[in-house]
């Protein structure tokens, strides 16, 4: 049967939009990661250089993208998928908000940090912050630099955890959480035999054959 692109997400899995945002955030926060790590152990190397070069910009982007992804998440508040109320499915939902929270303030320290030192600041070339004379602030900066290190660590932790739920529940617990966010090819092709999109595609199936 040939499926139709849902730009709205559903209680069943996630719109086309969500979608989009989420994958795309993951790969820019990916090679943010990469470029810290790079930055923290190996900072002399080209590469560490060249993914660094990009690190503010792709930062200021992503604070951007969080935003226009929290503004999506609230107009389809009502229509997406349900957590479980059960300890576990609690437990996602404060996992879940950590990490939008960090999302949020690890590049918002970082915006404050750079205002702070007077330096000016044109992102993917557009004139955000023109900088200032008279020596930085040093409580922005001192507190902007704290945050964002520590936090950003944190934040990386999160995402680690975050990846290692989606593999639990999908080898270990066979719940194929994962087709809610990848769409409607994946959960057909690769849902473990058993999961809950596994069992909705037999029903749909012996429903049709019914009818």
């Amino acid at each position: 049967m040939r499926q139709t692109v849902k730009i709205l997400d559903t209680p069943e899995r996630y719109g086309s939009v969500s979608r989009t945002l989420h994958w795309g955030m993951a790969v820019l926060f990916g090679w943010q990661f990469a470029g810290a790590l790079l930055h923290a152990f190996a900072r002399e190397t080209d590469v560490a250089r060249f993914l660094w070069a990009t690190h503010r910009d792709l930062g200021f982007a992503l604070l951007l993208l969080l935003l226009v992804r929290g503004a999506w998440g609230v107009a389809n508040f009502g229509r997406r998928p349900k957590r479980s109320s059960t300890f576990l499915g609690l437990a996602a939902a404060v996992g879940h908000l950590a990490l939008y929270v960090l999302m949020f303030v690890v590049p918002a320290a970082a915006l404050l940090r750079q205002y702070g030192s007077g330096r000016a600041f044109s992102p993917f070339g557009l004139p955000l912050m023109s900088g200032f004379e008279g020596g930085p602030i040093r409580w922005m900066t001192v507190a902007g630099n704290m945050l964002h290190g520590a936090l950003g660590w944190v934040l990386l932790a999160l995402v680690a955890g975050h990846v290692a739920m989606v593999f639990i529940h999908r080898r270990l617990w066979k719940d194929d959480v994962l087709s809610r966010m990848a769409g409607a090819t994946l959960a057909g092709r690769h849902a473990p035999v058993g999961s809950p999109a596994i069992t909705r595609l037999g029903t749909l199936k012996h429903m049709n054959e019914a009818s």
